[in-house]
């Protein structure tokens, strides 16, 4: 009896033995981490003119002041992309101070939209810039008497930053009047730290777009039975708005 207690108390031992030793190994499986990259650079494309009540959205301007117009965008990767002409049309010949105010943006599918300015940053690096115009006086290509319009400005009101970046301009002014020759200061800007991707300042929106951009005559100026023209030249630095 004492032979079979040993053998079996052995083989017991055994059994526990193995079933104790097979908790000990690690569990089928694991964790590994592997990694995805892009790189970005600087961009120098142009940048196609967007809608300025939806910036998501790109359209065609037309150049109500010249059939081959609009003019292209500068190159990038600091650009201006497009300015508005302002189309003040035909006006009688008049004594009297008065205001005149720009047609809507026309765009090729007909329908019309706030004048505007385009402005995109794609350096990458958030330095800043800032953006201003300048206009001339509004001459009719002659000399003499009745050759410039003396006194008249332009008046660009409602101003209003529109983009979709998650970095946008943070300096603007909602008017500025341009006075011929001297510089406007900076009317759309970013400070260090913003600006990226694109944004426009646009003058007014649905409701006040034929509203928005003015030009002031006064009554006193000499006025010739024909057409009077002012260039804006506008500049864009990459000294950050402040």
């Amino acid at each position: 009896m004492k032979t079979k207690k040993i053998i079996s108390l052995t083989a017991l031992a055994l059994i526990m033995s193995s079933t104790g030793a097979s908790t000990v190994f690690a569990a089928d499986g694991g964790t590994y981490d592997s990694n995805g990259v892009i790189t970005y650079t600087p961009s120098t494309k142009p940048t196609d003119p967007v809608d300025p009540t939806d910036p998501t959205k790109p359209v065609t301007p037309i150049d109500p002041t010249d059939p081959t117009g609009p003019k292209p965008g500068t190159n990038g990767p600091l650009s201006i992309d497009y300015a508005s002409s302002f189309d003040f049309g035909s006006q009688e010949i008049t004594s009297s101070d008065k205001t005149y105010n720009a047609k809507a943006n026309p765009l090729s599918d007909g329908s019309t939209r706030p004048n505007w300015v385009q402005v995109t940053d794609n350096r990458g690096s958030l330095a800043g810039w800032s953006l201003s115009v300048q206009a001339t006086e509004f001459t009719n290509g002659s000399t003499g008497t009745g050759s410039v319009l003396t006194g008249a400005k332009m008046t660009l009101s409602n101003g209003r930053v529109v983009t979709n970046s998650e970095s946008p301009a943070n300096k603007s002014v909602s008017s500025v009047t341009l006075t011929p020759g001297a510089s406007s200061g900076t009317i759309l800007g970013a400070t260090a730290g913003s600006g990226s991707g694109t944004n426009l300042l646009a003058w007014g929106d649905d409701t006040t777009k034929d509203s928005s951009v003015s030009l002031f005559v006064p009554g006193k100026a000499t006025k010739l039975a024909t057409t009077y023209k002012s260039t804006l030249t506008w500049t864009l630095t990459d000294t950050p708005a402040n």
